[in-house]
């Protein structure tokens, strides 16, 4: 028997596609990174965990953050393939990203990285991203909490960060400015006030779990402020009195904080 349906009504129907089905999958992020992303231990502590913990709604994700990681490094060590391998396992159920943000170590002259060796490994890592059937997000690097005598953070990073944002230009990738961002807080907010995300008294690189808190809730507005907002907006919930202190540069020494 065959029923016919006037065009209106069919035209009224919401039809599925692949993007519709793609874009309805729940975000998986795979945080690839130096100790400035990955999670807290002896020797390290960066905002990777504090922003997954800002995801909802079933998304997740997975700090594959590795302690004194370069972009040589990450890979040779067998971190990068766990990355892809985490792509590839999940992008059926989710829709993976994987945010990339090196530099740190990269700029010791003991890692004889040039940068054009630092920008073909970024790029030869986005590549990887989109073969594995993820998204990549370059991140710039989160600022070191040195002061000069005028009060302003040392900006000691800047050719890893040109860099960085260079290849997002040539790959159309989205970058994410985590240098900018804190740079501008920290030299908002002042050295003493600074200070209090160091994970030991003397190490103005990595984080205390406030620090874990306050520049992850940051990555994540900076992530939803991006091109990729209407896609994971939803997904993750951040914490407005922490992101609206970030924007008006006040200090604040959050907790583990969700979002509110």
């Amino acid at each position: 028997m065959h029923f016919s349906f006037p065009v209106a009504l069919l035209s009224g129907l919401a039809l599925a596609s692949p993007l519709n089905l793609r874009q309805a999958k729940p975000p998986a992020f795979f945080l690839a990174g130096d100790s400035t992303t990955a999670a807290p231990s002896g020797s390290g502590g960066g905002w990777g965990n504090g922003f997954l913990r800002t995801l909802v709604k079933g998304a997740n994700g997975t700090n594959f953050g590795h302690n004194g990681a370069t972009t040589v490094s990450f890979v040779a060590g067998g971190d990068w393939a766990n990355v892809l391998s985490a792509v590839k396992s999940n992008k059926s159920t989710f829709d993976p990203y994987v945010t990339i943000q090196f530099g740190h170590n990269d700029q010791k002259a003991a890692a004889n990285i040039s940068i054009a060796d630092f920008e073909a490994n970024l790029s030869k890592m986005v590549s990887d991203v989109r073969a594995a059937g993820g998204t990549p997000i370059l991140v710039t690097s989160l600022s070191r909490r040195n002061f000069n005598s005028s009060g302003e953070v040392i900006e000691d990073l800047a050719p890893q960060v040109a860099a960085t944002i260079s290849v997002g230009g040539q790959t159309s990738t989205t970058v994410v400015h985590l240098n900018e961002e804190s740079t501008k807080y920290l030299d908002a907010i002042g050295q003493a006030d600074a200070a209090q995300y160091n994970r030991i008294a003397d190490d103005f690189t990595h984080l205390n779990s406030a620090g874990e808190t306050l520049f992850g809730q940051m990555v994540g507005w900076l992530v939803t402020q991006s091109n990729l907002a209407t896609k994971v907006q939803d997904f993750i919930k951040l914490n407005g009195t922490i992101v609206k202190d970030i924007e008006a540069g006040v200090f604040i020494l959050p907790a583990n904080a969700t979002g509110v």
